[in-house]
């Protein structure tokens, strides 16, 4: 029984990560058409690229809770620091679960440390 609960689980965590309309953050754009960051900082634009092209949207949004928790959320929860971006480098990496509910976070091996790391710190930056 608990094999078919796993399985339908998982199965309902597939369709709902490719059923997600939200691709990426709204296009923000100010009266010079460029898009605005919440600081003049250049790891804004590096982590948004880097999150724009993974997977990463499908089960984050900006400001509210999807399957995972809205970025806006990480940033409140999270100083940043050099130690809590390692930190959630790695578990961009690894993977992770029980922080933010029972559904696990998905690891992305293929991402690099310093990718990871530039994702982290545009997250840390949407502290609001």
């Amino acid at each position: 029984m608990k094999k078919y609960i796993l399985t339908a689980t998982v199965i309902i965590f597939c369709i709902a990560c490719n059923n997600q309309t939200d691709k990426g953050p709204p296009a923000d754009t100010t009266t010079t058409g460029k898009k605005s960051a919440p600081v003049d900082n250049p790891d804004y634009d590096a982590g948004l690229d880097l999150v724009a092209k993974s997977d990463c949207f499908s089960c984050h949004k900006l400001n509210e809770a999807s399957i995972g928790p809205a970025y806006g959320e990480i940033a409140k929860k999270y100083e940043n620091n050099p130690a809590n971006v390692t930190l959630l480098a790695t578990k961009v990496i690894a993977g992770g679960q029980g922080v933010w509910g029972q559904v696990p976070m998905a690891a992305h091996p293929a991402i690099a440390k310093e990718d990871a790391e530039k994702m982290v710190k545009y997250i840390l930056l949407l502290k609001e």
